[in-house]
């Protein structure tokens, strides 16, 4: 598969390109080992550069990336014997948010995530990765299955908002974020959230009131998305990178907040170049963040996510 490249890697593409015509001038016999061995070293560099300095507007591109892994990826790479559950027993199965129970090495654990897709058709059907109200009552039917049956919880935040349709709101948007939010709150059993792409506004928090919460390096967290900033503040969706910048979105922004606890590195040029490499380092965190929960008793679970919240922002008087 190709990957997307993103406007500021122009510079790369066209030492790509140019590898690849003296490639071909190498299949005619032509000795021009020495040249390509140096442009790659130039081209390994330069995206060693760029990545080391995204601004936050480029960042929230790479966090928005079409080959990006979801959900669904990082089940398949981190864990075994995946059973996806649907329902959430009032109205519907809500395909942006999958969700099941899984082993996580040897250890069952209860997985859930934003599903976003990469072409069209799946696009429309997860509806862009945005959640109705039943996503997020089937989220919380599992987590509270996983509290009965004490399992850690873990999960993927990948979305740039909650749905905000009609239907949406008449089957009641925010009373299903809110009463997420509570009830994580109070979840007796180790909830480690991953924000792994997109987390936007509630509709990433509804998912995301965990223990411990860990961050891709690329990736951004955010009250509302920059366009939506933008609108709102300037009437112009247009200025998204200011409104980026305004925000203070990225994962190295708002680790000083405490609003997470850990960003996971990246492979250079972003997840989305090396699956099995960010996969890879995002189980190590997760692996030995629940390992350090998992000696604390429910009571000391519930008293360390209620600090957690309660110590996040700065206040200036």
């Amino acid at each position: 598969m190709a990957v997307q490249n993103l406007e500021f890697e122009k510079p790369i593409v066209e030492l790509e390109k140019k590898i690849e015509e003296l490639n071909l001038l190498a299949r005619d016999g032509l000795d021009i080992g020495a040249d390509v061995a140096t442009l790659e070293k130039r081209v390994e560099e330069m995206r060693n550069e760029i990545f080391s300095n995204l601004s936050r507007w480029q960042t929230a591109q790479v966090a928005r990336h079409l080959h990006r892994p979801f959900t669904l990826d990082y089940i398949k790479l981190i864990f075994t014997d995946f059973t996806e559950l649907h329902g959430d027993r009032v109205f519907g199965d809500d395909h942006a948010i999958v969700g099941g129970l899984a082993r996580l090495d040897d250890q069952p654990v209860m997985v859930i995530g934003h599903q976003k897709g990469s072409d069209t058709k799946e696009k429309v059907y997860r509806n862009f990765g945005m959640p109705n109200p039943e996503g997020y009552r089937k989220a919380l039917r599992l987590m509270k299955m996983a509290e009965q049956f004490k399992l850690p919880v873990i999960t993927f935040v990948d979305t740039p908002g909650a749905y905000p349709g009609i239907g949406a709101e008449e089957r009641g948007q925010a009373e299903a974020i809110a009463r997420n939010l509570r009830d994580m709150a109070s979840l007796a059993t180790p909830v480690v959230v991953c924000v792994t792409g997109e987390g936007g506004s509630g509709g990433a928090l509804a998912i995301a009131v965990g223990n411990r919460i860990l961050m891709l390096e690329h990736s951004i967290y955010s009250v509302i998305s920059p366009e939506g900033c933008a609108a709102i503040l300037w009437s112009d969706g247009s200025k998204g990178a200011q409104a980026a910048d305004a925000l203070k979105l990225t994962a190295q922004d708002i680790i000083s907040l405490g609003v997470i606890d850990e960003i996971i590195k990246e492979p250079v040029g972003g997840a989305h170049r090396n699956h099995e490499e960010m996969a890879k380092n995002l189980k190590e965190a997760i692996v030995r963040n629940l390992s350090e929960l998992s000696s604390l008793s429910d009571d000391q679970l519930l008293e360390d996510r209620y600090k957690k919240f309660r110590a996040m922002s700065q206040f200036v008087e």
